[in-house]
C-alpha cells in the first residue's frame, strides 16, 4: 500500500488534512485548481481563502466556538497559528486579515517538503488514498464525479429551517403528539397559535428582511422546490395554514380545540436536544428570525442553535455515506472533509480536516481511527455527520445543543456553558491519551 495521500481542496479543510498528515512523515499531494481556476465566490490565489466573513467567532471558551478551536489546538492546528499571527482587534471574537491569513498558511504549506501543492483542478475521483475537501463550490466536473459516487446522496443546495435547543422550548404554550395521533406521542412539538397570534406572525413575516442572495446561490428550482416560509406566506394570509402550519389532525389538550394554526418541531438529533422548525425554510436574515419566528407563543424564549438558510452549498448526505472517522463507508482509503460533510463553518471545516487527516494517518500505518468523545464539540460533530438516525439531514455548526447535557441541570447558561467546555476538554484529553 502506498502511503502517499492525495488532498483535494486547498481551503480550511484541504490544508488541516495535509498538515496533519505531514506531521506523520506521510507524502501529500495536494491539489488546489486556483488561479488556473476560479469558483465564483474565489479572488484570491493563496490557501485557505476566507470567502465570506474574517471572523472565526467567539474567542471564549465558554462559547461552542470557543470550545472548538481550543480542541483543534490541541492537534496543533495550522488554521489557528495562522490566526492568532493575523489576529484583528474584534472585541470576543477571533477575525483576521484575511490576506495575512492566507499567506501565512500557503507559505506554511509550501515549504512543508512532504507536501506537493499542484494548481490543477480535478475533475474525477482517483485511485488510491484520498481526502476530497473540496469546499461548498466545487468544481461542475468534480461534483458530478462525487455524485456518481454518492449515488442519490449529494445535495447542490443548502435549503434548511432553523434548529432550536430542547431546554428553550416553552412547553406550556405547546404539546406532544403526531397528528391524527400516527407515530409516538412524543414525535413532534406541537406550537399552537389562536387567530390573533397567527395574523400577528403572518404580518411580521411577509415585511421582513431577506438576506441578499450571491449571484451563483440564484436557482429559481431552490425555491418551488423548498419554497421559503415568507415566500409562501406572501402568497396569502391563509396559505401556510393549508401548508406546515395546518392544524389538520391536531387537538390542543389545554383547550380540547384544534388550534387556528401550529408549527412542529421535530427531532435533529437522537438525543432529543435539538429540535426542527418543520417547514421553515427560510433566508431571512438572522436577526430576523429570531424577532419574527419568537413572536409564536412556544418560542418566545427559544435559543436558535442554527439559523435557516439557502445557498449554494455542495454536501453528501453523510449519515448515510460517512464513518465518524470521516471515512466512506464504502470504501475505506477515501474520507471526506470540509463542508461537504455537512459541517457549517470556517473552524468545523478546519477541524473536520484534521480528524481525516489524522485518520487517514492512522489507516495507513494499521491503527484504529479516532472518534473523539461526543462530549467534546469535534467528537459530537463527528457523530451528527455519520449518525444514521438523523432524517433530512442539513449541515450543522458548532453549539451546545450537539452535546448530551449536564447532569443535574445548571441553571444558569453561563455556568453551563462553562461546564460542558470544561467537561468536554478534559473527556478529549482523557481519550487521547489513551490512544495517542
Amino acid at each position: 500500500m502506498s502511503e502517499k495521500v492525495i488532498v483535494i481542496g486547498g481551503g480550511l479543510a484541504g490544508v488541516e488534512a495535509a498538515w496533519q498528515l505531514a506531521k506523520e512523515n506521510i507524502e501529500v499531494d495536494l491539489y488546489e485548481m486556483k488561479p488556473v481556476k476560479f469558483s465564483p465566490a474565489h479572488h484570491m490565489s493563496g490557501l485557505a481563502e476566507l470567502v465570506c466573513s474574517n471572523s472565526l467567532k467567539a474567542k471564549r471558551l465558554e462559547s461552542a466556538a470557543g470550545l472548538l478551536k481550543a480542541e483543534m489546538r490541541e492537534f496543533g492546528s495550522i488554521c489557528m497559528e495562522c490566526a492568532d499571527l493575523s489576529e484583528v482587534p474584534a472585541g470576543g471574537a477571533l477575525a483576521v486579515d484575511r490576506d495575512i491569513f492566507s499567506r501565512l498558511i500557503t507559505e506554511r504549506i509550501e515549504a512543508n517538503p512532504l507536501i506537493n501543492v499542484i494548481h490543477e483542478e480535478v475533475t474525477a475521483i482517483p485511485e488510491g488514498n484520498v481526502i476530497i475537501a473540496a469546499g461548498p463550490l466545487a468544481s461542475d466536473s468534480l461534483s458530478e464525479s462525487i455524485a456518481s459516487l454518492c449515488g442519490s446522496g449529494l445535495h447542490f443546495f443548502d435549503a434548511a429551517a432553523p434548529i432550536v435547543s430542547k431546554d428553550s422550548i416553552d412547553m406550556e404554550n405547546a404539546f406532544t403528539a403526531s397528528r391524527y395521533e400516527r407515530g409516538g406521542e412524543s414525535d413532534y412539538i406541537n406550537c399552537p397559535m389562536n387567530k390573533e397570534e397567527y395574523e400577528s406572525f403572518y404580518e411580521a413575516l411577509i415585511n421582513a428582511e431577506s438576506a441578499e442572495l450571491h449571484s451563483f446561490d440564484k436557482r429559481k428550482d431552490v425555491y418551488e422546490g423548498c419554497m421559503p416560509i415568507e415566500v409562501m406566506a406572501s402568497r396569502g394570509k391563509d396559505t401556510m395554514r393549508f401548508g406546515p402550519l395546518k392544524p389538520v389532525g391536531l387537538r390542543d389538550p389545554k383547550t380540547g380545540h384544534r388550534p387556528w394554526a401550529v408549527l412542529q418541531l421535530r427531532k435533529e438529533n437522537a438525543a432529543g436536544t435539538m429540535f426542527n422548525l418543520v417547514g421553515f425554510q427560510t433566508n431571512l436574515k438572522f436577526p430576523e428570525q429570531k424577532r419574527v419566528f419568537s413572536m409564536i407563543p412556544a418560542l418566545k424564549n427559544a435559543e436558535f442553535l442554527r439559523y435557516g438558510v439557502m445557498h449554494r452549498n455542495t454536501f453528501i448526505d453523510s449519515p448515510r455515506l460517512l464513518k465518524g472517522d470521516f471515512s466512506f463507508r464504502e470504501r475505506s482509503n477515501l474520507f471526506f472533509a470540509g463542508q461537504i460533510t455537512g459541517v457549517e463553518g470556517y473552524m468545523e471545516s478546519a477541524s473536520s480536516g484534521i480528524m481525516a487527516g489524522i485518520n487517514m494517518a492512522r489507516y495507513l500505518k494499521g491503527k484504529e481511527t479516532l472518534i473523539l468523545p461526543g462530549t467534546s464539540m469535534i467528537g459530537a460533530l463527528q457523530r451528527y455527520i455519520s449518525d444514521e438516525s438523523v432524517k433530512n439531514f442539513q449541515p450543522m455548526g458548532a453549539n451546545f445543543g450537539v452535546l448530551p447535557p449536564i447532569e443535574p441541570k445548571i441553571r444558569d447558561k453561563q455556568q453551563r456553558y462553562a461546564a460542558l467546555s470544561l467537561r468536554g476538554l478534559e473527556d478529549m484529553r482523557a481519550y487521547l491519551e489513551k490512544r495517542i
